[in-house]
């Protein structure tokens, strides 16, 4: 039984992820699905747990940019015994924007949360708690590379222009 969490900006690819390699094992969760429900964070909080203690691996497909975002689900999974895993997407802020502005109704978001989220996110670090930890880049294909986390991948920023 796994905990994923997806750590990365909006339109970097996460939600495709989870439907090509992990939506027939595990269970998704993201507050994306209800955009207007008050308490958004206990209502994940809830199902969450509420899928580990039935033995069901999940997924959280939210950006995750901080560690305080990420603690008290780390805890979660834990809790319920299950393996902590991260995802971290490389996120090219430009080609993030390009992909959201493509996107349409509830799905395409402002710019200006790309922008905030890219200023906020720090990557994940296996001090967090996690028991795996790896690095997704999106190909130019729609394809996704995957390779184990390195160490030297902690150090590093949102890809901006000209960076």
């Amino acid at each position: 039984m796994e905990l994923v969490l997806f750590i990365g900006l909006q339109g970097s690819g996460k939600s495709s992820f989870y439907r090509e390699r992990l939506a027939a094992t595990h269970v998704h969760v993201s507050k994306d699905l209800w955009p207007n429900a008050r308490r958004r964070e206990a209502r994940q909080q809830r199902l969450i747990a509420q899928a580990l203690a039935e033995g069901r691996s999940v997924v959280v497909d939210n950006t995750n940019p901080l560690v305080g975002d990420r603690a008290p689900l780390i805890a979660i999974g834990r809790e319920h015994g299950a393996r902590v895993v991260g995802y971290a997407f490389e996120s090219d802020l430009e080609a993030c924007l390009a992909r959201n502005a493509a996107r349409v109704g509830r799905a395409r978001v402002e710019d200006k949360a790309l922008h905030i989220t890219s200023r906020k996110l720090s990557w994940p670090s296996y001090a967090e708690g996690f028991d795996a930890l790896f690095h997704v880049r999106l190909d130019p294909q729609g394809g996704f590379h995957v390779r184990e986390w390195r160490q030297e991948d902690e150090s590093q920023r949102v890809r901006k222009p000209d960076a």
